[in-house]
C-alpha cells in the first residue's frame, strides 16, 4: 500500500481497546497515529498545522466527538474529520458530514474503507493548505497596490470601463490605462477574467457584482 508515512492521524476514542487497535493498523498501513482517550486530552496537546486528520469517536464522556467538530470549526481548525462510532444514526451522520466532516463510518469498519477514507482526508488536506497558500500570496499582491490603484481594481472587477473610471475619478483614460496596466502587473493577471477571479478568491465581489 503506498501511504505517506508523513501523514499523522489523530485517534480520540475514549475506549483503551479499539485506540490500541486503530493504533496498530494504522501504523501497519504506514502512518504516523496519535491517541487520545478525549477530546479534552487531544486540545491539551499543541498542533501543528502538519498533514493530518481526525479519527474521531461520536460518543465519549464529556466532550462529545460533535461538540469537538464544532470547537474545531470555531477556531478555524483544516484538520478533516473522520467519524468512527458503533451508535450512529442518519440524523447524527447528516449534522456531521454539513458541517464538514470528511466521512462517517460506523464500528467495525473495514481495513479498506478506513484507509480509503483516510486517503481522501489526506487530499482533502492538500488541497485546502494549497487554497491557503494561493490566498496568502494574492493577500500579499493585493497589499502591493496603492490607495489609487485599490479603487480602480475595485471599479474594474465590476465591469467599469476606462473611460467610465476616468470620468468617476477625474483622470484621463491614459492615467487609468496606466494604473490598470500596474495592477494587471502587480497582481499577476494576465487577463480581466483571471483578474475578476482573483477578486472572487479575495472576497471582494459579492453576490451582488456576479
Amino acid at each position: 500500500m503506498n501511504t505517506e508515512s508523513t501523514f499523522l492521524v489523530h485517534v480520540i476514542d475514549d475506549d483503551l481497546s479499539v485506540r490500541t487497535a486503530m493504533y496498530l493498523l494504522l501504523l501497519a498501513c504506514g502512518y504516523r497515529v496519535f491517541t487520545y482517550e478525549s477530546g479534552t486530552q487531544f486540545l491539551e496537546h499543541s498542533l501543528l498545522d502538519e498533514p493530518s486528520c481526525i479519527l474521531l469517536d461520536v460518543n465519549m464522556p464529556g466532550f462529545s466527538g460533535l461538540q469537538l467538530q464544532d470547537h474545531l470549526n470555531a477556531v478555524n481548525s483544516h484538520i478533516p474529520i473522520i467519524f468512527l462510532t458503533a451508535y450512529g444514526d442518519i440524523s447524527m451522520s447528516v449534522r456531521a458530514i454539513k458541517a464538514g466532516a470528511e466521512n462517517f463510518l460506523t464500528k467495525p469498519v473495514q481495513k479498506d474503507d478506513l484507509v480509503n477514507a483516510i486517503e481522501a482526508a489526506n487530499r482533502r488536506y492538500k488541497n485546502t493548505q494549497k487554497k491557503r497558500s494561493t490566498l496568502h500570496e494574492l493577500r500579499v499582491r493585493y497589499s502591493q497596490l496603492t490607495e489609487r490603484e485599490l479603487t480602480v481594481f475595485s471599479m474594474v472587477v465590476r465591469g467599469q470601463l476606462n473611460k467610465q473610471i476616468a470620468f468617476q475619478l477625474g483622470n484621463s483614460e491614459r492615467t487609468v490605462k496606466s494604473q490598470r496596466s500596474s495592477i494587471m502587473e502587480k497582481m499577476q493577471a494576465n487577463s480581466l477574467a483571471e483578474l475578476v477571479l482573483i477578486a472572487t478568491q479575495l472576497g471582494l465581489l459579492g453576490k451582488e457584482d456576479k
